[in-house]
């Protein structure tokens, strides 16, 4: 939909998916079945961490909030996205389009940061085991929680807030699935030379810092565990720290794929399919990778169910 100059936006609309209306009814199955995974995977997983008392340790205090996070960002974009699949009006309202990005972005970029603090504390856990109950006192870790999500609102914030201040006169079109920066900056008439500036500082400062945290504490890490002597110790120790390296693999390529790489020769089905990835599916593979590959998850579970059964 063009607009005429000085037509004020007072909506969006959501175009979706290259060819959606072909296979809306099959993309509408998909993606419920992956929400409703993603509701039951992280729900219980918060509610399991809750209820086994083996699980009320630091790492589990963080994989708690790793799944509320998680919950929170699919949830922020996700309904709206099946509301479109069967809808005619595909149309969100200004302020809904200001509301999803920084919701959206609050909980992504805390997401980070969550990561960042699980890998510190694997590396107390493993380098300075003496110590751990010290360190990664309750205090500690409420800090680094709670300077988690300060990190996110800061980040989604400043960026929410550059990109709404432009003037849109293009069009009000959206070419996504959600209101994201890079899709919504393309409908600007006014200069986005600052914003994409600002969204590469902001974006790629966390990247940065949060990857160089994880990165540093896997190298010492890794030499704490080549230097046991027992292989006993060594498995155990690569076992508690597998569901974390792999959670933070997946995450990190697409995110850094997705934002880092802006203005990169790369098609609207590659952002989208990279969007689709970080956003909906990390979500639901996380409780995946955390159960499947955790002896301590395994075990609660299988506590759980004795109960229960």
């Amino acid at each position: 939909m063009e607009l005429k100059n000085g037509t004020e936006v007072t909506e969006f609309i959501l175009l979706g998916f290259v060819g959606q209306h072909k296979f809306w009814l099959l993309l509408f199955l998909v993606f419920l079945l992956i929400y409703a995974a993603t509701l039951l995977g992280n729900v219980g997983m918060i509610i399991l961490i809750n209820t086994d008392s083996s699980l009320h340790t630091p790492m589990y205090f963080f994989l708690q909030h790793l799944a509320f996070v998680d919950l929170c960002y699919a949830s922020a974009i996700t309904p709206k996205m099946l509301l479109n699949f069967i809808c005619t009006n595909k149309s969100i309202s200004f302020i809904g389009c200001v509301i999803q990005l920084l919701v959206y972005g609050t909980f992504v970029t805390s997401d980070c940061y969550i990561l960042a603090a699980m890998a510190v504390d694997r590396y107390v856990a493993i380098c300075n085991p003496l110590r751990y109950p010290v360190v990664m006192s309750r205090k500690f870790c409420s800090q680094l929680l709670v300077g988690s999500y300060l990190m996110g609102f800061l980040n989604a914030s400043v960026n929410t807030g550059f990109t709404f201040s432009l003037k849109f006169c293009k069009s009000n079109a959206i070419n996504h699935f959600f209101c994201d920066v890079p899709p919504i900056l393309a409908l600007s008439c006014s200069s986005i030379n600052v914003n994409i500036m600002v969204l590469t500082v902001f974006v790629g400062f966390n990247l940065t810092f949060t990857i160089s945290v994880v990165i540093f504490s896997y190298i010492y890490i890794l030499a704490a565990i080549l230097r046991m002597s027992s292989a006993a110790g060594r498995k155990k120790a690569f076992s508690t720290c597998a569901s974390h390296v792999t959670a933070v693999t997946v995450f990190y390529g697409t995110l850094s794929y997705m934002y880092i790489n802006h203005g990169a020769n790369r098609s609207q089905e590659q952002e989208q399919m990279a969007s689709v990835f970080y956003g909906i599916m990390i979500p639901m593979l996380n409780p995946l990778i955390y159960s499947l590959r955790n002896q301590d998850v395994k075990e609660a579970l299988r506590r759980t169910g004795d109960k229960c059964f």
